[in-house]
């Protein structure tokens, strides 16, 4: 018998190693991005598919994979392409040139992704927190996470959690670029994350550690960001 662990495919692939080998931003910006779908139906979605989207599609066609939609995680360049302090990255507008699928986000990202991309408003899909978007019969929760962008996202899958910029192994997102917000970023940290358990396995938005996963028990143990008590010592930290 086919169990849903049988069914999940999950792969975590490195910016600069795994694709996008010959582009040297990927290869300093160490960028995950995520293929997660269902073995039976060949249905896939991509999280933050950026600098090489040509890449990617060969690796879901090598799985016997299909793409079914995008996944944002936030607006940012090196997630989903745009213009990053000068420097052209491919992203979601480049895909859906080669594939005509839905990029689902947040709905309060909906005008950023659309500034940084060039996207309209109905090549987008707006969502709100703990709705399912589903690669063939998985289900994948999005997890509304704002602090590092007013929409910043997660999505839970099968005892995972891809994060994103919202929490890393060691650190999180900035809360000092445009749409961040500190005192938002520590409620999603220490609330919206709370429901979690500490088996949850933790897939981050970049290899920012010497790992590239690790439980959320781990994490929590480890993790600056996640020491202080009560929002005034966060803020303190992060200069307010």
């Amino acid at each position: 018998m086919t169990t849903p662990s049988d069914r999940l495919y999950f792969r975590q692939l490195l910016s600069g190693r795994d694709f996008a080998r010959q582009d040297p931003v990927a290869r300093q910006m160490l960028n995950f991005c995520y293929l997660i779908g269902d073995r039976e139906t060949g249905d896939a979605l991509v999280v933050d598919p950026a600098y090489d989207v040509g890449g990617l599609l060969e690796i879901l066609e090598a799985d016997s994979m299909s793409l079914r939609g995008v996944l944002a995680t936030h607006y940012h360049p090196d997630h989903v392409g745009g213009d990053m302090m000068g420097y052209g990255i491919q992203g979601v507008a480049a895909l859906l040139e080669r594939a005509c699928v839905p990029v689902h986000v947040q709905r309060a990202e909906v005008p950023w992704v659309q500034r940084t991309t060039g996207l309209g408003e109905a090549e987008l899909v707006a969502h709100d927190s703990g709705d399912l978007v589903m690669a063939g019969e998985i289900g994948v929760e999005l997890v509304h996470t704002p602090g590092h962008t007013p929409g910043s996202q997660c999505f839970s899958v099968a005892g995972r959690l891809v994060s994103g910029d919202t929490l890393f192994l060691e650190g999180c997102g900035r809360t000092d670029l445009p749409g961040g917000d500190p005192e938002a970023m520590y409620e999603s940290l220490t609330k919206r994350l709370a429901r979690f358990g500490d088996d949850t396995v933790l897939y981050p938005g970049h290899l920012y550690a010497p790992e590239p996963s690790a439980t959320l028990g781990e994490t929590r143990r480890s993790n600056y960001v996640l020491r202080p008590v009560g929002p005034q010592q966060w803020l303190a930290m992060f200069g307010r």
